[in-house]
């Protein structure tokens, strides 16, 4: 039991058990102490996987696969639960500060976001396809918990047409799975990617579109991307950050799997559609963020958007490098999305307004928090020395490698429109306040919590070469 693989899933589900038995809005403190040494295992486990160059696996109960159930850490998983922990703790905390007593959102946040947790870190973990579509089920119902926990109009309806998207996204997947064990009778994704070949019968075609089809729409990539605004948009600041910055990435991560695993020989055939949706979704997620009013709206057609870089990476999977690009592009949009909505929800409660127009003033009254909007907004852009940087600069290296222009135009185009958007609210942020503007005290845990996740998205791009070498370890 001294296994960090298995106490990153069971560490969760103990604290969110006690801070539902606490009761309403309690737990907060549990949760940052759970959160703390979850990312102290995630570090441990990272290392191991790292020094050791090969997969770790935990045999559940002592019984190996097909019996029994495989927990499996090589460094592409190992990476994204260390992501997830980055993530967690300080927006914890800050959501700790964030909820006043009685806001209907902090009653649930607690249990809410350690189930969030404990379904995303077994994901990340599990090593068959049954086991990955059941934690990904939990991640969705637990996402959508949380974004309609607020319970006002907008959130429900928000949240409904969240849950329609996440339902039929898991039953296409639960289909190709179905599909995939009447035709071999196993789901393990190393049993399949040992079976699977591209003279695979239509059977297995079918089930890979329709899997692929589905995490497209739980991933939210263009044109599949209608429920996110509203969801990521109108819920508070902390739960948006969850989302954006994590939940979305699980089932990106589950489509990396499929592509590295089972279904290496046939989805090279959907590299360029999938890489053409990326494409669109940059241009049509920047342009609706450049038009957005309110901030939190901009943030989340902003996620539309870095979400579309991640899908370029996949017509050049024939390069090792794709992988550790995706990887940083994961890791940078992670933690300076986490930041932008920090930040926003600082700004939020400054000025009592979601407006973009409502920023004027900011910069002299909540100069860090500009600060961190700031950072964040160069690691989006893909300014150096960033992790957004070095994720771009990759993607363009390995185009021109191939030829494919078309991708380097697109990255250098949707880095330009993204600029605009972020320096619109810099500049909105720099023209002075009305004498009537409103101007509310902010606890300045806030406003360090959203400058960490903002600086780190900065950071990690000085440190990338331990990311990359992790992506080199995949089982």
């Amino acid at each position: 039991m001294s296994d960090p693989l298995i106490w990153l899933i069971l560490l969760p589900l103990f604290w969110t058990t006690l801070a539902f038995l606490f009761g309403p809005a309690r737990g907060a403190w549990l949760a940052i102490t759970g959160a703390a040494a979850q990312l102290a295992l995630a570090v441990a486990l990272a290392l191991k996987v790292g020094a050791d160059r090969t997969a770790h696996h935990h045999p559940v109960g002592g019984w190996d696969a097909p019996l029994g159930i495989d927990l499996t850490a090589d460094g592409l998983s190992a990476a994204l639960l260390l992501l997830t922990q980055c993530v967690a703790l300080p927006l914890f905390i800050y959501a700790h500060r964030y909820f006043r007593a009685g806001d209907p959102t902090g009653r649930y946040f607690w249990p809410l976001a350690g189930f969030l947790l404990a379904g995303m870190n077994a994901l990340f973990a599990s090593a068959d396809l049954f086991n990955l579509y059941v934690t990904l089920e939990l991640v969705g119902l637990a996402a959508v918990g949380l974004v309609a926990a607020e319970g006002g109009t907008r959130q429900l309806a928000a949240a409904l047409r969240y849950l329609f998207a996440t339902l039929v996204g898991s039953g296409l997947y639960l289909l190709g799975v179905a599909l995939l064990y009447g035709a071999y009778g196993t789901v393990s994704s190393a049993m399949l990617t040992a079976l699977v070949s591209d003279a695979a019968p239509r059977l297995v075609w079918i089930a890979a579109a329709l899997m692929v089809v589905g995490l497209m729409v739980k991933t939210a990539l263009f044109p599949f991307h209608f429920w996110l605004p509203p969801a990521h948009g109108g819920a508070p600041a902390p739960v948006s950050a969850l989302l954006s910055a994590l939940v979305v990435k699980a089932s990106f991560y589950l489509l990396l799997r499929l592509w590295l695993g089972p279904f290496a020989a046939l989805l090279p055939s959907f590299a360029g559609f999938i890489a053409t949706c990326g494409a669109m979704a940059i241009f049509w997620g920047s342009w609706r963020a450049i038009r957005a009013e309110r901030i939190k709206a901009l943030i989340a057609w902003s996620t539309v958007a870095q979400l579309g870089y991640l899908f370029l990476i996949f017509p050049l999977f024939t390069a090792p490098a794709a992988l550790a690009a995706g990887l940083t592009q994961v890791f940078a949009h992670g933690l300076a999305k986490a930041g932008f909505f920090a930040a926003a929800g600082v700004f939020i409660k400054t000025t009592g307004q979601d407006t973009v127009a409502g920023l004027a003033g900011a910069a002299s009254r909540r100069p860090l928090t500009l600060f961190a909007w700031g950072l964040s907004g160069m690691t989006l852009m893909g300014l150096p020395p960033s992790a957004g940087f070095l994720a771009k600069w990759q993607l363009i290296e390995l185009a021109l490698d191939r030829g494919l222009w078309p991708i380097v135009y697109v990255v250098l185009a949707g880095g330009l429109m993204t600029a605009v958007y972020v320096f619109r609210v810099l500049r909105q942020a720099f023209l002075p306040a009305t004498a009537t503007a409103p101007h509310h005290k902010v606890p300045r845990t806030l406003e360090w919590m959203a400058f960490v996740l903002s600086a780190a998205s900065v950071l990690i791009g000085l440190r990338a070469i331990e990311l990359v070498a992790l992506a080199g370890v995949i089982a």
